[in-house]
């Protein structure tokens, strides 16, 4: 079964409003317990990585959340009334 349009965009928006927090927290995480010691480039280097890569799983959904399953063409059946 085919999802509607409107129901990918309904998941996709469901998914990115829990992605982003918990995506934020491990990031925030993983630099205050890696990088309190560490050098200011490094320290500048995973914030500019770590702060696009979160885009790349919404990146990858977008497209899938905006595309449409082809319509299958149906057949209109003949008037049978006798009209």
């Amino acid at each position: 079964m085919a999802l509607r349009p409107r129901t990918k965009k309904l998941i996709g928006a469901i998914v990115i409003v829990i992605w982003l927090p918990v995506y934020a927290l491990l990031a925030m995480a993983l630099a205050v317990r890696v990088l309190p010691h560490a050098h200011v480039v490094v320290q500048f280097i995973y914030y500019a990585v770590i702060g696009m890569a979160w885009i790349l799983p919404i990146g990858l959904m977008l497209p899938w959340m905006s595309r449409e399953e082809p319509s299958r063409s149906r057949a209109i059946p003949p008037d049978v009334s006798g009209t």
